[in-house]
């Protein structure tokens, strides 16, 4: 029946091998993997498509708006995120496809299946450039604060490339997801040490600060405590900043809570699939991102306040850069930003293979080469791009906006039935406003981007 109706709607041949969604107990008809990654695993790799270097540059966010306004940002942008994981499964459960860009193709043909697959494409290369680059940057500055010393094999160019031959290929190499459960979930426990750690640096410090010639002086010594303490009686703690840096907070708290085009390959691995099941995972894996960040930035803001910039690991080595802890804390976001970038490649190759293999059983050789060659495309990009905060500002201002709110819902108003739920109706509104409201976000940010851009300010930019 299913096959009849596909040929009917002149569906070509390749196109009919989907995955059947699950209801109500029934086996799926239709697999090209038997799921078998527990609950627990896809919470892990969920997250940790999540969690990346976006992370690192929201204490710079909560700088530039407040932490008032920027709680406000956070809970909305999580909020919106989790409504967006549902309409993505309530599409994929309509008519049984667990692909994004089976998706795009059964909302708009060819067309549609072009643009999801491009933009997953994008913004996961984009990802995985801002995962490398702070491996670039910061792994070198670890090692020569371990050995004291200087060698060759510390020039950050060289040490992405080692990285990524040795650890990043061989798991980029594994043949499903799900594998990636144990990787994941070490590279969490390292941000949980990231996060305790800068918590913990709440202690008295003794700031560091490099003068324009490269010499440290000491500036000030201050009580964290008694610092927090002096904000509140001021404005700084609930003043809500809105200025054109404020421009650059909604693209980073987007691109940090962008997981979509995991979503599906991670239902498609997931033992015993249900709509419901897949939601709760994507529910627990965003609140745990949520709270995660949330008191990341606010420790790491309370820290340096309007000193933050926009890659807090830069921060933190203006102070002693010797100190055992804040060692610590960089290589353990090394480990942490360097295991997420196997997960974030999966959904790029996979919308590669929809595209240039479309209805291929898998094959070693492609799986492997199409591995290959994307990651030397990254590491070629991000040799080339001088500043993170330009990766998280366009990259979340295009598309992440594309990915979280547009395709979502155009998909879930092309997809669900009219017979079911009219145009008129609650859900296909919501899901309407929905879309309408990224491509203002969009706009918004790239035109306050632009603006910051040609005004030509010094401003704090931040990154390396």
């Amino acid at each position: 029946m299913l096959h009849d109706a596909a040929v009917e709607g002149g569906i070509p041949p390749e196109e009919e091998k989907f995955l059947q969604h699950k209801e109500d107990g029934m086996r799926p008809q239709f697999t090209d993997f038997e799921g078998k990654t527990s609950f627990g695993m896809s919470v892990f790799n969920l997250s940790n498509a999540i969690m990346g270097s976006g992370i690192l540059g929201l204490s710079y966010a909560m700088s530039n708006t407040g932490i008032v306004l920027f709680l406000i940002l956070l809970t909305c942008i999580a909020c919106l995120s989790c409504y967006s994981v549902h309409l993505l499964l309530r599409s994929a459960g309509v008519i049984g496809i667990r692909a994004y860009e089976q998706l795009g193709f059964r909302a708009f043909g060819h067309p549609g299946k072009i643009i999801a697959a491009v933009v997953i494409t994008l913004h996961n290369i984009g990802a995985m450039s801002s995962y490398l680059f702070i491996v670039k940057y910061e792994l070198p500055l670890v090692i020569q604060a371990f050995l004291g010393q200087t060698s060759w094999f510390m020039n950050g160019n060289y040490l992405i490339i080692i990285v990524t031959i040795c650890i990043v290929l061989p798991l980029a190499m594994m043949k499903h997801l799900g594998y990636l459960g144990y990787t994941s979930g070490f590279s969490l426990s390292c941000m949980v040490f990231f996060l305790s750690a800068v918590s913990l640096l709440k202690r008295p410090l003794r700031v560091l600060w490099v003068d324009t010639r490269g010499a440290r002086s000491e500036l000030q010594e201050h009580h964290v405590t008694a610092h927090v303490a002096a904000c509140v009686s001021t404005k700084s703690k609930i003043n809500l900043r809105l200025d054109l840096q404020t421009a650059y907070t909604i693209p980073i708290l987007a691109f940090a809570f962008v997981c979509h085009p995991e979503v599906l390959p991670i239902y498609t691995e997931l033992r015993n699939p249900t709509k419901r099941r897949m939601q709760n995972i994507g529910n627990v894996s965003i609140l745990g991102m949520f709270i995660m960040y949330f008191f990341t930035a606010v420790f790491g803001y309370l820290t340096f306040f309007e000193n933050t910039e926009a890659e807090l690991l830069h921060t933190y080595s203006k102070v002693d850069p010797l100190d055992t802890l804040i060692l610590c804390v960089r290589l353990a976001v090394l480990v942490a930003v360097t295991l997420t970038v196997p997960v974030v490649l999966f959904p790029i190759r996979r919308a590669l293979m929809q595209l240039l293999f479309p209805g291929k059983s898998f094959h070693w050789l492609r799986h492997i080469a199409i591995a290959v060659c994307l990651l030397f495309a990254v590491n070629l990009m991000v040799i080339f791009v001088p500043n993170i905060r330009d990766i998280f500002g366009i990259s979340g201002a295009t598309t992440a906006p594309t990915l979280i709110f547009i395709l979502p819902g155009l998909f879930y108003i092309r997809i669900v039935p009219k017979n079911q739920e009219p145009m008129s109706s609650r859900p296909k509104i919501q899901a309407a406003c929905f879309s309408a409201l990224g491509f203002i976000f969009m706009i918004m940010s790239l035109t306050f981007i632009g603006i910051d851009w040609m005004s030509g300010e010094k401003r704090n930019l931040g990154g390396h």
